[in-house]
């Protein structure tokens, strides 16, 4: 939680969500995604409809074993608050923002 507070202090002088989490020591994106194998294992979950702009999301899905029938897009539309954010998310994450 502290270094989420670092990164937002790093957004707030400047810095994009990614450049942020560089600045810390971490990766662009470090979450990881195998903790969802044995919780759809769990309940028999075989395939889905994932709501995601992020395709890394996806393909940790289905390197698990899990199909992804259909992705949902998360569209919230842009304002001034978040166009920059959204741009960064597609840009530099490769989220696809804006396509289905």
């Amino acid at each position: 939680m502290l270094n989420k507070i670092r990164a937002y202090s790093l957004q707030d002088r400047g810095a994009d969500t990614v450049e942020a989490n560089v600045q810390l020591g971490f990766a662009a994106d470090s979450r990881e995604y195998q903790i969802c194998k044995p919780m759809l294992e769990h309940f028999g979950i075989t395939q889905v409809r994932l709501m995601t702009n992020n395709p890394r999301k996806m393909d940790a899905l289905s390197q698990s074993g899990v199909a992804v029938t259909e992705r949902v897009p998360i569209e919230t539309g842009q304002n001034r608050h978040n166009k920059s954010y959204l741009a960064v998310k597609a840009d530099k994450l490769g989220h696809l923002i804006g396509k289905d």
